[in-house]
């Protein structure tokens, strides 16, 4: 199927792709629309011109609304915009409410309702438990059994592009030798990081008490966004234990301003690499799958490492039946993370503490952690339907100095 929309044929935002967003023009209130190429379509006008019943949800200010539609909501406008964008006859109609993206201002797509953060890969699993237990195992007992997560603060969850400054708190004077009890300090953290990741954004939610199987992804994840779960390792380091990560993580969480449907990641499903032992089977290991979503890590211009999302040991599905084996309920707009997505290679690693080796092997140009001023963007393909690769949004965020 080919689009008539310029420019748009052939590029990452083919009519395969079609993400959601949120934008604004100069003097108008935020509505939603959908990508094309270089172009951003009006759906609101359109949708009701075309008196749809469901004109009503894209002209609020976030996609909520129409992620509660549900699933056969969601794939029957998919058509309806794929119709609109590749019938010729549609184009008087349709080409008057095309504006391109650079004309217009782009904001946080969903209102996010919670946030989880998962840490599924293994690799990243493994580095980390190396850099901090040398002398022990790289895994604890339970990693290979579930996927491990956190609670995160959906508050602080921001839309690519805005600046995140450096937190304040807690952590162990580098100085420390050891000796004695630890003695913190109070002050900006100077081991600020990234953690690049994939986000998943709920559609339909879920009674309290119910649970989801691995089957019903599909009928409760509405797309996917990029995501970088900055961090903060020193005040990390010393608040976690006994209890986990708490404000090294919370504040600041970077998503795309597009959101990519999960059909448009039909052709990008895989096989997992494989679990072992198996997993029990709430976590359907004979039905999950990976993604085959290839990552870029981009610091101060310069690509640092391309992580492999199809290396993750916990699939999407299976991180989503966990999240609610014991009931938790699911709500529209609830947003859950993969966690950092590294590869086996060292020029796979998706975070700083990764490539850097715990601050002690400096990477690229000379760098461990990041300084203020560095503008970190990563960056998301997929194969397409249409058989070449589509673009998921970019995320992207600069690094401003602590406040008083």
């Amino acid at each position: 199927m080919t689009t008539w929309v310029e420019g748009a044929a052939g590029s990452l935002f083919d009519i395969d792709n079609l993400p959601y967003g949120v934008f604004s023009r100069p003097g108008e209130e935020p509505r939603v629309g959908v990508r094309i190429g270089d172009h951003v379509l009006d759906l609101s006008p359109v949708a009701a011109a075309e008196m749809l019943d469901v004109h009503h949800v894209f002209q609020e200010p976030s996609l909520n609304a129409l992620m509660a539609e549900g699933r056969q909501v969601r794939t029957s406008v998919r058509a309806w915009v794929t119709g609109l964008l590749s019938d010729e006859t549609e184009r008087d109609l349709v080409e008057p409410h095309l504006w391109p993206v650079a004309d217009v201002t782009l904001h946080l797509p969903v209102e996010v309702a919670d946030y989880v953060d998962f840490y599924a890969s293994l690799d990243h699993a493994s580095n980390v438990g190396r850099i901090f237990r040398p002398d022990g195992e790289a895994l604890l007992p339970n990693w290979r059994h579930l996927p491990v997560g956190y609670h995160g603060r959906a508050g602080t969850v921001v839309a690519s592009g805005t600046p995140v400054v450096r937190p304040m708190g807690q952590r162990l004077s580098t100085g420390s030798t050891g000796e004695g009890p630890p003695t913190p300090t109070y002050g900006a953290s100077v081991r600020l990081d990234i953690e690049a990741e994939l986000g998943f954004v709920v559609g339909t939610g879920t009674a309290l008490g119910d649970r989801v199987r691995v089957e019903e992804f599909a009928d409760h994840v509405f797309g996917v966004v990029g995501l970088n779960d900055w961090s903060a390792r020193d005040i990390q380091a010393w608040e976690y234990v006994p209890l986990g990560p708490f404000l090294g993580k919370s504040f600041a969480t970077s998503i795309s301003h597009w959101v990519t449907p999960i059909e448009a990641l039909e052709a990008a499903w895989c096989d997992l690499p494989g679990q072992d032992p198996r997993p029990l089977d709430y976590l359907g290991p004979d039905v999950a799958r990976g993604l085959d979503i290839a990552v870029e890590v981009e610091l101060d211009g310069e690509v640092v490492s391309r992580p492999p999302y199809r290396s993750m040991y916990w699939s999407p599905e299976q991180m989503l039946a966990h999240l609610t084996v014991n009931g938790a309920s699911l709500r529209t707009g609830d947003l859950y993370a993969s966690g950092t997505i590294s590869g086996p290679e060292p020029g796979q690693r998706g975070s700083f503490l990764e490539l850097s080796w715990g601050g002690k092997e400096p990477f690229g140009n000379g760098r461990t952690f990041l300084e203020d001023g560095d503008v970190v963007t990563l960056r998301y393909t997929a194969p397409g339907t249409g058989g070449g690769r589509i673009a998921l949004g970019e995320v992207s965020g600069v690094i401003e100095p602590a406040r008083d």
